[in-house]
């Protein structure tokens, strides 16, 4: 197992041992990183990679994610399964303009004031949140959906019209997080399986 910084982790873990010798002045070109399940517990060095769209952290023991501030391209990030309690100002948000999917669950957010800053973010559109205290609270996704206008799926669900327009009761198969309206944006990362032949 491995601990320490993403920089680290990039030059000495053996999946990384294919990328040569001038990977860290290579990290502005990124567009694409996945560091999950390595136990990292910084993002320190990642203002670098100013290119980078697609961002996979889950599954580490990560608290703060300021460092990703300069990574104004990101498209998808997945922080699910770390240690994240608060999250950034509204300033950080607005920044990641390009920001459609957002995986944030299975973390430790408790308040919903904090979670509301996601509303700065204006491109996004999909979200989880499931699996943290935070979801358990009274009105959670009532206030979530009222509160970040461009999101479309929250928590698995496609955000239902009467979701949005207090007082207004739909057909059963339109309600709030029916069946019908499920929609998996975040699948399972699957294991590739090997078959191995016999000697």
């Amino acid at each position: 197992m491995f601990h320490g910084t993403i920089t680290e982790e990039l030059t000495s873990h053996e999946e990384w041992s294919h990328y040569n010798e001038n990977i860290r002045e290579d990290q502005k070109d990124f567009v694409f990183v996945k560091f999950n399940g390595l136990h990292l517990k910084s993002m320190e060095n990642l203002q670098s990679y100013i290119s980078l769209r697609v961002c996979i952290f889950s599954n580490n023991f990560l608290t703060d994610i300021h460092p990703l501030q300069s990574c104004i391209k990101l498209i998808k990030l997945d922080l699910h399964g770390n240690q994240i309690k608060n999250l950034p100002d509204t300033k950080f948000w607005s920044g990641l303009k390009n920001l459609k999917l957002l995986y944030l669950h299975d973390n430790g957010f408790a308040r919903l004031k904090n979670i509301c800053v996601l509303s700065a973010c204006p491109s996004l559109v999909a979200l989880t949140m499931f699996d943290c205290p935070v979801s358990l609270k009274k009105g959670y996704r009532h206030v979530l959906v009222n509160s970040i206008w461009p999101l479309k799926a929250l928590d698995h669900h496609v955000i239902s019209d009467e979701e949005i327009i207090q007082n207004w009761h739909l057909p059963e198969r339109f309600k709030a997080c029916n069946h019908r309206l499920f929609f998996n944006f975040c699948p399972a990362l699957r294991k590739e399986k090997r078959k191995h032949s016999e000697v």
